[in-house]
């Protein structure tokens, strides 16, 4: 009898722990509103940082902002770590690129999303102006044409007035502001990429990450890999590339701060074998911005970097010190 009573007391003890286990592995309902940050702002995750910035212009010191991936990380082969995860559970608000950009948080995502958590995808929504890749989806790397990029943050501005109506007038007051900034961003991209001589009007880099800003500025693009950096670019790639450059005579291929240099070496030696002197015309930022606390570590000053170093190294005529007199 003792015997079977100590088998009853074992059951009635695992099932009490499977049932705290449950609890404690359960993932929090997306129903419930998060518990607010000590001081009272919102808690902004962005899994970018091209995101993440012009959600803290627009937000303000409404919100902490909080930026998954950082300074040289390529997106589309970043992985969620753990406190990734806890960061994201724990947010008021979820800003993501997507598009298929953050390829492997995708699912997280979703699921995040599914269980009534406001998640936001701030390229889903910009309808016929999205290109496509040719790769059988969507490319997603609209910031690099300033216009399509203020529509994305006309989205983040909506997003914050929806969860925040109380302080909707401040969110329109500094987006209207930042706006301005886009504008002029804008028209300076237009001005110093149209110096550049027509026959030479031709962005090389590692991978196809400029279309949308080919298609805005009137720039031909080639990218060695393709949209994703997990293509892998093959000999032929590299080859006809090369036949690409000595043809035309480009003067300079660039390579990209989130991206392997290796490639865009394999360019220039080629050509060099071929007869053909090619250079470096600079670094741009492709997947990812600059250093925190850094003028490149802004949207603003991301651009701004690219298309000043762009015109200079193919002939066109930018000034030394790029748009609003930071140093390049």
């Amino acid at each position: 009898m003792l015997q079977g009573s100590l088998s009853l007391l074992r059951g009635l003890l695992a099932g009490l722990a499977a049932v705290l286990v449950c609890a404690c592995d359960k993932p929090s309902s997306g129903s419930a509103e998060p518990k607010p940050a000590p001081n009272g702002k919102l808690r902004i995750v962005a899994t970018t940082a091209m995101i993440g910035d012009v959600v803290q212009s627009i937000a303000g010191d409404r919100a902490e902002v909080r930026t998954l991936i950082g300074e040289g990380v390529d997106p589309h082969l970043y992985k969620p770590a753990a406190t990734d995860l806890r960061v994201l559970k724990a947010a008021d608000l979820i800003f993501y690129n997507g598009l298929m950009l953050e390829g492997k948080m995708g699912d997280v995502l979703a699921k995040i999303g599914a269980s009534g958590r406001p998640v936001h995808a701030v390229a889903d929504h910009l309808g016929p102006y999205v290109m496509d890749s040719g790769e059988g989806h969507h490319d997603p790397h609209v910031w690099m044409d300033v216009a399509g990029w203020t529509r994305a943050a006309e989205s983040i501005t909506a997003k914050l007035k929806k969860i925040d109506p109380p302080h909707a007038a401040e969110y329109g007051e500094r987006a209207a502001a930042y706006f301005e900034e886009l504008k002029k961003l804008d028209a300076y991209a237009r001005e110093v990429l149209a110096s550049i001589p027509a026959s030479q009007r031709v962005l090389v880099t590692a991978h196809d990450a400029f279309s949308y800003m080919a298609r805005a500025y009137g720039l031909e693009v080639r990218g060695i890999q393709g949209i994703s950096t997990e293509s892998e670019a093959g000999l032929k790639d590299i080859e006809d590339l090369v036949r690409f450059l000595v043809d035309r005579k480009i003067p300079a291929v660039f390579v990209e701060t989130s991206v392997s240099e290796k490639n865009v070496q394999a360019l220039i030696e080629g050509a060099r074998a071929a007869g053909h002197q090619v250079r470096i015309g600079g670094s741009l930022f492709s997947d990812a911005m600059g250093a925190a606390g850094t003028y490149e570590g802004t949207y603003l000053g991301m651009i701004d970097h690219n298309v000043t170093t762009i015109a200079r190294a193919l002939g066109g005529t930018a000034p030394e010190k790029g748009l609003n007199g930071k140093l390049k």
